[in-house]
């Protein structure tokens, strides 16, 4: 049995990826331990390179899936010293005391957002802080020793009581408590369900696959017809969701508008078929 190291365990994808290996050994390594999580968990601060060098040294992993990441998109572009050091710097420090198997979690916004949705030949371009320090990380890991898989995913989505980062999260609380919200409806994605994504992650550990890969959900659409479809599943009033353009929200760093990843590679390698949005979104409904 591989021993696995999963940095950023904590959040939305972290938590969903320790449900489906909860049969594997597993270090849940987070800056922050939640305190209802005890069992198998380590504090790791992953821009402290002696706390690295002791935690993989001690452990001794096999795999390290990398999911630990600075995400909020403004506030790298308002922090992007913070944003390096911890999406550069600290893939660096895992990479230099570790050289097994390495799997890392990338975006789609290492991309510019003019001709989604894209494939792994297609040309970076990020125009944002927060895909330029991505794609430092990619650029690192690819430079490396590692026996690497670098696996690039977009709008990423789940819905669970702890981590309120997600969107689907925010369109429900928000129509549940009869809120009205408005959403873009000119960025384009696939989004990827965390579960589906942590399936994706535990077949590409079982698996001699090697190299860049895209996977996202099946079907390409824009944020406002995600949170429609998001209402009606919930059976909630749609009618309190607002359609707005990006260039309305005066956001500090810039979004890919016309993005999204096609998964097809990755389908081929590892004999899968991405998930339909509305099969996601009736598996959540239903568990719910």
């Amino acid at each position: 049995m591989s021993r696995i190291l999963i940095t950023g365990s904590f959040g939305q994808l972290g938590t969903s990826l320790r449900n489906i290996l909860s049969d594997q050994s597993i270090l849940a390594a987070g800056r922050m331990i939640p305190v209802e999580e005890i069992d198998g968990c380590t504090e790791l601060d992953i821009t402290e390179p002696n706390q690295v060098r002791e935690t993989i040294a001690s452990y001794q992993p096999d795999v390290i899936v990398h999911l630990a990441a600075m995400t909020n998109v403004d506030g790298c572009e308002q922090h992007p010293e913070q944003a390096f050091d911890v999406n550069v710097r600290g893939t660096e420090n895992l990479l230099d005391n570790f050289s097994g198997r390495f799997i890392y979690i990338s975006t789609d916004y290492v991309f510019d957002g003019s001709k989604g949705p894209y494939g792994e030949e297609d040309e970076v371009n990020p125009i944002s802080v927060y895909g330029r320090t991505k794609l430092y990380g990619e650029d690192l890991v690819q430079q490396s020793d590692a026996n690497w898989v670098i696996l690039r995913s977009n709008v990423v989505f789940s819905f669970q009581e702890r981590t309120k980062a997600s969107f689907m999260d925010w369109v429900v609380d928000s129509l549940k408590n009869r809120q009205s919200i408005t959403v873009v409806d000119d960025q384009w994605n696939n989004p990827t369900w965390t579960v589906d994504l942590a399936r994706i992650i535990s077949r590409v550990m079982d698996h001699e696959i090697y190299g860049l890969y895209h996977y996202g959900g099946r079907d390409l659409l824009n944020r406002f017809a995600f949170a429609e479809m998001i209402a009606e599943t919930f059976k909630l009033d749609r009618t309190l969701i607002e359609p707005i353009d990006t260039a309305s929200l005066n956001q500090l760093a810039k979004r890919p508008l016309k993005s999204g990843l096609r998964p097809e590679k990755i389908e081929i390698d590892l004999g899968v078929e991405a998930l339909p949005l509305q099969k996601a979104l009736n598996e959540i409904y239903s568990l719910s």
